[in-house]
């Protein structure tokens, strides 16, 4: 990885700075695109304390805000002259009904809609950069999703899990449409499933979710294996369109395959982030 510059969303934490260590280690320069100034700059002191050479930048980014998305991609694109690998990493899952600034459902919002902005506004760059890859972290509770597109904006009832699914079904849908609008440009894209991983991903949930994610969970350490495969594996260089489960590619749930439907999420997603 030495010479290549990778950007990581959510680095300032579990898998993502897992992910980031490791491949800093490597030889990449790493930016962590993250909301949190604070835990950033303790992630990248704990990242340079494991590799002295390292070299780390922090990147400020909120999902949340299609602004700050637009900022960061600005920032991107004036500070790096090329990206050779993108992580959208970065995830939420709260347990009650909460908005985005721009009014979208946290989780479509901030695990779908806010990487599908920062991943088209980098596109060129990255095609530029080639070969490149996106790599984006899904879940296998991306099977049984059901999209409602009026769920975005105004859903009528709020089920944490359903609109978890249905943002991970969503996350898997972008991945390939991607890889078949960016064929013959030199940029894969893949997604994975990084296990059940012990992460702050549930900080908001009840005491018992919390409790039993740290019971159960793997440590991200070992959640992070399959994003940095993806992210650096030689082999890989020409796989796109694929989803993969501890280092293995595996076939995700058929809706994750249904290319009308990803191609109507494109649609709808462009639109309600002010792409062309």
């Amino acid at each position: 990885m030495t010479g290549k510059t990778v950007l990581i969303t959510g680095a300032s934490a579990g898998i993502g700075k897992a992910t980031a260590s490791e491949l800093a280690a490597r030889g990449a320069r790493v930016a962590l695109l993250c909301r949190d100034a604070a835990k950033a700059e303790a992630a990248r002191g704990e990242i340079r304390a494991r590799t002295p050479s390292a070299r780390v930048d922090v990147v400020p980014l909120d999902l949340r805000s299609l602004a700050s998305v637009r900022a960061c991609a600005a920032a991107v694109l004036g500070a790096y002259p090329r990206v050779d690998v993108l992580v959208n990493n970065a995830g939420v899952f709260p347990p009650t009904l909460r908005l985005t600034a721009d009014g979208f459902e946290e989780q479509i919002g901030v695990n779908h809609l806010g990487h599908f902005l920062l991943t088209n506004l980098l596109v060129e760059r990255l095609a530029a950069s080639a070969p490149a890859r996106v790599v984006t972290v899904t879940s296998m509770m991306h099977a049984g999703g059901k999209i409602d597109f009026q769920s975005f904006r105004a859903p009528a009832k709020y089920n944490a899990f359903a609109a978890y699914r249905q943002s991970k079904l969503a996350n898997l849908l972008f991945a390939n449409e991607l890889a078949r609008r960016l064929a013959g440009r030199g940029v894969t894209s893949n997604s994975l499933h990084p296990g059940g991983v012990a992460t702050e991903i549930a900080r908001d949930s009840g005491w018992l979710m919390r409790i039993a994610m740290r019971v159960v969970g793997t440590s991200a350490e070992k959640g992070a294996r399959t994003s940095v495969y993806l992210a650096s594996a030689p082999e890989l260089e020409r796989t796109t369109g694929k989803y993969f489960v501890a280092l293995r590619e595996k076939q995700p749930d058929p809706a994750a395959l249904d290319e009308s439907l990803a191609k109507r999420l494109w649609d709808e997603s462009a639109k309600l982030v002010g792409l062309p």
